[in-house]
């Protein structure tokens, strides 16, 4: 129910703000209550988390059956109409839909909505997001100064994480990415290294002028003209309440539609490809004989060969006149709203040459947000991407394919090769994570329309996975830093040695960590970056050649790296105690993630997530026949 659905996934939002203001409510005295309170918090949380998950495959399962899990079909686009229902003040009704929505009206003179839900996109990323603040939360029992505070931003900023990963509107999704900057800047500046505060400083301009960008695109969207994508009757509904309450209130005004929806602005990306690529003889009306609420998001043709976009007055007569005085229907305002959405996703990825705050960031963090920053925030650019940019201006995106997945199979090399110039142990590690990263954006940008949309649909699922197998790694591979760092107080690769003589237990279960990032099969590295090569083959041998060498190079790097820090001998580091009880819970945790992931890849995530992904791929590359 939808009461249901709005309860449960706001209580997981909002439950790590809560417990982190709880956290500067407490005595400074009780130091180790704080710890545990905040701890609970964050388990609390993850329980929330795995409770939508269950509830979503539950609704997926009972509503698509067993045997067909996979249809290629995803739960949050398919609300579209509902949607559009809430934008258009209609009143609040019963809901019988199955996926997790909800939508309430916030700022209503702007037509802004508390619209929040989930699918086989962003679940996977909320669960890997509650998972490694769990961890994080136990790797901060080091910190020992204000600690009340540093629990109360860490917990918030998870809130943000959780927000962005839930937002339906545009402007709620900016709201949340926002409040994701103030805790990492202080996370940074008051917690980190030596040059902490140029660090923090760093990323804050970098993530501003991401933001910016990001809002100067979600303004010009706000001008959009919606009201084709609704019902006559909510439209007319919608007029004769404007013109109750403003008179002299012209016609053309009461009638104008605009939205944050992203649903909707995905459904006006369609229609605006299928105009740019001389196809609007395709764009049908949904038939009037359907409910308003049919679950459907693939624009599959009709036998006609006509695409269904639930608008049912798109293909009219008016409709088709209004388009034709939108600039949103051009392609010049097709690549400018993308360039601004991509650019400032990139920064977050992120993706050469926006990358140079990032080694900074990572260097003088703290482990535990070294551990956020690399395990969660990285794919916050890349789930952005998969959500805003590429199904609202799909023909932009279609046109850069090919520029895109360079960019993406370049920081897949570059990334590697200065990784192997490195001698700062988490500075090499901040690099790899741009390589790995790279997989994402070549996935992406793999683009194979027609009958060969079933490749991009493998690479998009591989950068998918990705983003969560490289949530697992790269926290576990930065608390390894943060383990060797607390014993050797410092990081210089070429200073270290030896630990597997007196750190046996730890060497060994670094090693299977390391295996793990690198991609070794039978661990969750392989499965995302295999998807990926596959899928990319289709779209240009070349770039796949050169992502398949660069496995060379991070096997190479990461196995040099492993062996500067743990062989040989080192009277320096002889005396250093093995793991303590809360360090091997931490470490043991996430190598038992990246086995299980690596072993049940189909069970784990794409059996509940290749639906959405995959129903992505195919409505876009669809639009391209």
């Amino acid at each position: 129910m939808y009461e249901h659905d709005l309860i449960l996934m706001s209580a997981l939002i909002f439950a790590p703000a809560a417990f982190g203001l709880g956290c500067l409510l407490l005595p400074k005295s009780w130091l180790e209550f704080t710890r545990w309170f905040a701890l609970t918090g964050s388990v609390v949380t993850l329980i929330l988390s795995l409770i939508l998950l269950v509830d979503y495959y539950n609704r997926l399962d009972f509503h698509r059956g067993p045997k067909t899990l996979n249809d290629h079909s995803s739960l949050l686009e398919a609300r579209v109409d509902e949607a559009a229902r809430r934008a258009s003040l209609e009143l609040p009704g019963s809901r019988e839909g199955y996926d997790c929505y909800a939508s309430v009206p916030w700022v209503e003179k702007f037509n802004i909505n508390y619209e929040i839900g989930v699918d086989g996109l962003s679940l996977p990323l909320i669960v890997l997001t509650t998972i490694i603040f769990v961890v994080s939360v136990l790797a901060s029992w080091s910190i020992q100064e204000n600690i009340r505070v540093y629990f109360a931003f860490l917990l918030i900023l998870e809130t943000g994480v959780l927000g962005v990963f839930h937002a339906l509107d545009l402007f709620l999704f900016y709201v949340f990415y926002e409040v994701m900057l103030i805790p990492m800047y202080f996370l940074i500046g008051l917690w980190g290294g030596a040059r902490r505060k140029y660090a923090a400083m760093k990323f804050v301009i970098y993530t501003l002028v991401g933001s910016v960008l990001l809002l100067v695109a979600i303004i010009l969207l706000s001008f959009v003209e919606v009201r084709d994508y609704f019902d006559k009757s909510m439209v007319d509904t919608t007029a004769a309440i404007r013109k109750r309450e403003s008179p002299n209130l012209v016609e053309s005004d009461a009638r104008s539609m605009r939205t944050f929806s992203i649903p909707v602005l995905q459904r006006v990306g369609q229609v605006a490809m299928l105009e740019l690529t001389g196809q609007a003889h395709r764009i049908a009306a949904k038939p009037k004989s359907e409910g308003a609420r049919t679950p459907r998001w693939d624009p599959k043709p009709r036998p006609d060969g006509q695409i269904e976009l639930l608008g049912r007055e798109v293909s009219t007569g008016e409709a088709k006149s209004r388009r034709a005085d939108d600039p949103i229907y051009k392609s010049s305002y097709q690549y400018l709203i993308f360039i601004l959405l991509f650019v400032g996703f990139a920064i977050k990825v992120p993706l050469i040459p926006l990358h140079s705050w990032l080694p900074d960031a990572h260097v003088e963090a703290p482990t535990p947000i070294s551990m956020i920053l690399a395990g969660v925030l990285l794919k916050l650019g890349g789930y952005g991407i998969f959500r805003i940019a590429y199904p609202i201006c799909p023909y932009a995106a279609h046109e850069l394919s090919g520029w895109i997945a360079g960019l993406g199979a370049f920081a897949i090399i570059y990334g590697a090769l200065v990784c192997l110039g490195q001698t700062d142990f988490k500075r090499l590690l901040a690099y790899s994570s741009i390589s790995h990263m790279g997989y994402v954006i070549l996935g992406l940008g793999a683009w194979t329309g027609g009958g060969a949309w079933q490749y991009w649909a493998w690479a998009m699922n591989g950068a998918v996975y990705q983003m969560i197998a490289h949530g697992i790694t790269s926290a576990a591979m930065f608390f390894i830093v943060g383990v060797v760092y607390e014993r050797a107080h410092h990081r210089d690769l070429n200073g270290l040695g030896g630990l597997w003589a007196s750190m046996p237990f730890f060497g060994g279960v670094a090693l299977l960590l390391f295996f793990a990032s690198m991609g070794l099969p039978g661990l969750c590295g392989f499965v995302g970056e295999l998807l990926v090569v596959l899928g990319a083959w289709k779209f240009s041998p070349l770039l796949t050649i050169l992502a398949i060498l660069s496995t060379v190079l991070t096997a190479g790097y990461l196995l040099w790296a492993w062996q500067r820090v743990f062989l040989g001998t080192n009277p320096n580091t002889a005396h250093y105690p093995d793991l303590s009880l809360r360090e091997a819970i931490i470490l043991l945790t996430l190598l038992l993630l990246a086995i299980a992931l690596g072993v049940f890849p189909q069970t784990l995530v794409l059996n509940w997530s290749e639906g959405s992904i995959t129903g992505l791929a195919e409505s876009l590359s669809l639009l391209t026949r």
